[in-house]
C-alpha cells in the first residue's frame, strides 16, 4: 500500500520545467498498440499507471517494458536488501546530479532506515562520516564503479565476503539499473515536481 501511495502521489504531482522536456509524456489517448500493451502490462506490475522515468522511456515501449521489469526485482527484491539498496540509489543520483532520482529515492532511503545525516552528506558530494559497516562498503563499492569505472580487489573481498556472489551481481546491476535511468532523465531532461529542490551542481 505504501509503494501504491507514493506511485500515485508522484504521478498526481504537476512536474516543473516541463517545456525543457525533449521526449514529453505520451498522452494515453495518443498510445500507438505496443504503447497501450506495455503501459497495460505496467500497471498490472506496479499497480499504478506509467510514471516518472517511465514516461520518456514510452517512446520505446520494449525498452520501457523491458527496464520495467528489471526494476521489478531490483527495487523491491534485490540481495543485498532494500535498505541498502536504497543508499546504492542514491549515490547513483547524486553522481548523475539526476534530480528527480534523487527526489523519489531520498525519501524512500530515510524510512528504509538511512540516516537524514547520510542522505545530506551524499548529497553535497561527501563521504558520510558515519556509517555502518554496511553501508560504508556499499557507498565505496558504488564509488569506485561509478567514478573508476572498476571495483579494486580490496572492495570486491569485502563485498563477496559480505554478501556472496549473487549479491555482488544484484549490487552492480543495482548501479547499471538507476545509471540506465539517470541517463535516460537526463537525456529528456525530466522535470521536478514543484516541491522538488535541485541538487547542488557540483564541481566538473
Amino acid at each position: 500500500m505504501k509503494r501504491l501511495a507514493l506511485a500515485v502521489t508522484l504521478v498526481l504531482t504537476p512536474l516543473a520545467a516541463r517545456g525543457e522536456d525533449r521526449l514529453p509524456t505520451i498522452p494515453p489517448s495518443q498510445y500507438t498498440p505496443e504503447q497501450q500493451q506495455a503501459a497495460t502490462a505496467f500497471e498490472a506490475a506496479r499497480k499504478t499507471p506509467v510514471f516518472g522515468p517511465f514516461e520518456p522511456l514510452m517512446h520505446s515501449p520494449e525498452v520501457m517494458t523491458l527496464a520495467r521489469s528489471m526494476g521489478d526485482y531490483l527495487r523491491y527484491k534485490p540481495k543485498i536488501g532494500t535498505t541498502l539498496s536504497e543508499l546504492a540509489i542514491l549515490v547513483v543520483a547524486r553522481h548523475w546530479t539526476q534530480d528527480y532520482e534523487w527526489y523519489v529515492h531520498a525519501p524512500i532511503a530515510q524510512k528504509a532506515g538511512i540516516k537524514p545525516e547520510v542522505i545530506a552528506a551524499i548529497r553535497d558530494g561527501r563521504r558520510p562520516d558515519v556509517m555502518s559497516t554496511d553501508e560504508a562498503l556499499v557507498y565505496d563499492f558504488v564509488s569506485e564503479l561509478q567514478n573508476n569505472k572498476r571495483v579494486s580487489d580490496a572492495t570486491f573481498a569485502k563485498a563477496e565476503q559480505r554478501f556472496g556472489k549473487p549479491g555482488v551481481v544484484d549490487l552492480a546491476a543495482i548501479c547499471g539499473y538507476y545509471t540506465l535511468l539517470a541517463m535516460e532523465l537526463n537525456t529528456a531532461r525530466y522535470g521536478l515536481p514543484k516541491d522538488g529542490t535541485p541538487l547542488p551542481r557540483l564541481p566538473e
